[in-house]
């Protein structure tokens, strides 16, 4: 019995002591998963709402009154420059012109007839000058009906996509009439307004992306090509514009898409999001060094898809802890897997994360 009482009291001397001398179990250490911290290239963001607006656009009308002819497009046509698309009445101009041009060919021989005796002498040189005057006013005249004749025809000044037809053969249309509409939208203008808190950010050159509703899974990119030389003084906004390529017609004039803008790109120290332990106002993380644990308050930045900005309190390299921060104290022992290791057969995804 006294050897036994001595054992019993020798296993309690190599047990922990407790707050009031009493011994408590030694705890084996808490299996928990690191992560470096480390260096990723970070771009700083500013969302907001722009809406698309065609590179050329134009409600075509006539500039006179007449009786529409012919028209020679439908619904939705794509039409190249100068395709005319609609004809109105001209008998009366046709009948003109014909006059007209019977006129300068007679004015014409007239003056080489004339041309023709002055060099003989055989008559003044005062006639062969009325001649050539003659000569330039049918000329003029010709001229002049040409002109109403084209205005008879509506062609389309740039090449691109027509809206509904509003008019049919017979329609009488006056100036401002609307005949149909005309965008070109190979190539879209999204302007997109900005608080004037960033308007040290904005310049030409900038990188942006853009989504649409309709599109949902589709990013469309482009880049600033103006920023607005005035700030909405009610709104206090800003706007700029950006090019996006829309050969392939997806986008229409009007819509409404959500635009990140890139205003920046650096290279931050990141650790992923798991790792912050917050209690009140202050912020901390695990470190772990010859298998203990160690509390490290930081100053966090910027966060993206589960990864944040560490500005202070950490170093590039030092192990955190990522996973069974909710089981430590300060200074337990811990066994460590790091996944630094496991993930170069499987690495994380290394796009640069955009800071909003």
């Amino acid at each position: 019995m006294a050897s036994a009482l001595a054992l019993f009291l020798t296993a309690c001397d190599a047990l922990p002591t407790g707050s009031e001398g009493t011994r408590i179990p030694a705890l084996a250490p808490v299996l928990v998963v690191t992560e470096a911290a480390a260096l990723r290239e970070i771009r700083d963001s500013v969302e907001a709402i722009g809406t698309a607006r065609a590179n050329e656009s134009v409600v075509l009308t006539s500039e006179v009154t007449d009786k529409v002819s012919e028209v020679r497009f439908e619904d939705g046509d794509f039409v190249n420059q100068g395709d005319v698309l609609v004809e109105l009445t001209n008998q009366e101009e046709t009948a003109l012109l014909a006059e007209a041009e019977a006129n300068v060919d007679d004015a014409r021989r007239q003056l080489t007839r004339l041309e023709d005796l002055l060099i003989q002498r055989s008559v003044p040189v005062s006639q062969a000058d009325e001649a050539r005057s003659r000569l330039a006013a049918a000329e003029a005249r010709y001229d002049s009906i040409v002109a109403r004749l084209h205005d008879r025809l509506v062609t389309a000044p740039f090449s691109g996509l027509l809206g509904f037809r509003e008019v049919s053969k017979g329609t009488l249309i006056t100036p401002g009439t609307t005949i149909t509409t005309l965008d070109d939208i190979s190539t879209i203008k999204l302007d997109v307004s900005i608080p004037e808190v960033h308007l040290n950010l904005l310049r030409p050159g900038l990188a942006l992306q853009a989504w649409s509703p309709a599109y949902p899974e589709k990013t469309f990119n482009a880049q600033v090509r103006t920023v607005a030389s005035r700030v909405d003084p009610t709104t206090r906004l800003a706007t700029i514009r950006a090019h996006i390529d829309n050969q392939n017609l997806l986008l229409r004039p009007g819509m409404l898409m959500t635009v990140r803008l890139t205003t920046n790109r650096r290279q931050a120290l990141m650790v992923p999001e798991e790792a912050l332990v917050q209690r009140a106002d202050k912020v901390s993380l695990y470190t772990v060094a010859e298998n203990t644990a160690s509390s490290r308050p930081v100053t966090h930045g910027a966060r993206h898809d589960g990864w944040v900005e560490i500005l202070s309190g950490l170093a590039e390299g030092e192990p955190v802890i990522v996973e069974g921060t909710i089981k430590i104290r300060d200074g337990a022992q811990v066994r460590t897997l790091d996944t630094t290791a496991s993930t170069e057969d499987h690495p994380r995804p290394q796009e640069p994360a955009e800071a909003g």
